[in-house]
């Protein structure tokens, strides 16, 4: 049996910035996202976790091909990604779309909810304006939105209805990988349910493949079938799920995990505390990144940085992972 083609694919990308703190000072590299390599089959989740800063939101804005990677490639469909290519990139733009993290801005007030949907077809399509309006009307009712609103606009609705407005947008083009930044944390946490289920429904029925940025674990347990562990633009610890919540090996996931709450205490890992804060990504520790907030940190860690390395079934960037 043929292996699935993976919908959405990365090999090293790199993302960095030319930096200037001030007028006088001297130029820096901010390495938002650097080296980050993932294949996402379709009907699967993998879901991007770690603290602000560590280069989830960057990686998103790279797949959705609103800025190039430095280095480093990604493909769509098996198609590679040239974000100077404008015919293939509107191409792209429709096989990949993104669903934001904050329902209230990302609507425009000034548009009925209708026009808000068909915007992506007059756009991309050569639908007539009643095959647009039919096509709008259907989408609402798979997100569980009732025909009368329609005519209204985004003001008129809570913050979990305009999500819902979000994700029927994302779908309107049919595309195979939608990128969720963070799409539920600024929900209610009695409506975040309701949206994670629709997100797990509408995968189902549609196949779509997930690339789902998320800091709440519990969330990412929830929805994931693969996690990428992130720390200052580079993967900590990437694997299946079940592997890598049942098992953490790097230090930093295992300190990620102990600090969620766990109403069984049989299921609370022994506490990995993460001391300091992270470090400024203009500045970032030699060696290993994580070695100053380790505490199972040796010189080796100070002085040469880890490459990822497969480590009972997933990879881990830790000199000593499975050691300690």
């Amino acid at each position: 049996m043929n292996a699935v083609t993976p919908v959405l694919e990365a090999y090293d990308l790199t993302r960095h910035y030319t930096v200037k703190e001030s007028a006088f000072s001297e130029t820096k590299i901010l390495k938002a996202v650097n080296g980050v390599s993932f294949a996402l089959q379709p009907g699967r989740t993998l879901a991007v976790v770690g603290e602000s800063g560590c280069g989830k939101s960057t990686l998103a804005r790279l797949l959705t091909l609103i800025e190039a990677p430095t280095q480093g490639t990604f493909s769509v469909n098996g198609v590679n990604a040239d974000i100077t290519d404008k015919a293939q990139v509107k191409s792209l733009r429709s096989s990949i779309q993104m669903i934001f993290q904050d329902p209230y801005g990302s609507l425009n007030p000034r548009k009925k909810v209708g026009t808000i949907l068909e915007e992506p077809l007059i756009i991309n399509t050569n639908l007539t304006r009643a095959e647009r309006e039919e096509a709008a009307r259907a989408m609402m009712a798979k997100v569980g939105l009732r025909p009368e609103y329609y005519n209204r606009y985004p003001h008129m609705f809570s913050g979990g209805q305009r999500q819902r407005i979000a994700i029927a947008r994302a779908l309107m083009l049919q595309p195979g990988v939608i990128i969720a930044d963070e799409p539920v944390s600024a929900l209610d946490v009695s409506i975040q349910a309701q949206v994670l289920n629709l997100l797990m429904d509408l995968q189902e029925e549609f196949n779509l493949a997930y690339l789902f940025i998320s800091h709440d674990l519990s969330v990412v347990r929830h929805l994931a079938n693969d996690v990428l562990v992130m720390y200052l633009g580079r993967p900590a610890e990437q694997g299946p799920k079940e592997i890598v919540f049942d098992n953490p090996l790097h230090p930093y996931t295992r300190g990620l995990l102990a600090s969620t709450p766990r109403v069984n205490p049989d299921d609370r890992l022994e506490r990995v505390e993460l001391r300091g804060e992270l470090p400024s990504p203009l500045n970032p520790p030699p060696g290993c990144a994580f070695h100053r907030r380790c505490p199972f940190a040796q010189d080796k860690c100070a002085q040469e940085r880890p490459e990822p390395r497969e480590i009972q079934g997933r990879a881990v960037s830790c000199h000593f992972a499975g050691e300690v």
